[in-house]
């Protein structure tokens, strides 16, 4: 019975406070339904396919929206590599790159209901390789897809930051 007790009043604290999740926030900046555009980089089309995924899944799962056709969405994002780097970090006693950082940068035209908005983003991501190796395909395109999420994550957090500073209906 206490426990039961403890729940509720917690409950009541999280309702009374007026904690509003982050998905709620994006919701009231990009509305109910959202396409996705990543244009195809000529330099690089493996990655525009690996970051095009991220995106996607980042939509569906942090803004709780579906994917929909330009035509049928409030909201349409249009993304642009800007870059995709390789930088060594760290180096072993015998001065072999052992640990790289990834850093996917993009540029982001959010259009809702005929308003443009442009951002830039980037996300970073580390990783470990063997003394003296090459960076195989597999670990380049996780390194890829996890820094493009990361860069999708900030881009997220700018559209929570404008619905939370909105004006309250």
């Amino acid at each position: 019975m206490r426990i039961l007790a403890g729940c509720i009043t917690a409950m009541m604290m999280f309702a009374g406070c007026g904690y509003t999740s982050a998905a709620h926030y994006a919701q009231s900046v990009v509305g109910e339904s959202v396409s996705t555009e990543v244009l195809i980089s000529a330099e690089d089309p493996q990655n525009t396919v690996i970051i095009k995924d991220a995106v996607d899944t980042a939509v569906i799962t942090k803004f709780r929206t579906p994917l929909t056709s330009k035509n049928a969405s409030q909201t349409h994002l249009k993304i642009q590599i800007a870059s995709v780097t390789f930088s060594p970090l760290r180096y072993d006693t015998n001065g072999y790159v052992i640990t790289y950082r990834t850093t996917v940068s993009m540029r982001v035209n959010r259009s809702t209901l005929g308003k443009s908005k442009e951002y830039s983003t980037s996300g970073m991501y580390d990783f470990d390789i063997e003394p003296n190796a090459i960076i195989s395909d597999q670990a380049r395109f996780g390194a890829i897809s996890l820094s493009a999420q990361k860069a999708i994550d900030a881009f997220i957090a700018q559209i929570v930051a404008e619905g939370s500073n909105s004006p309250k209906e």
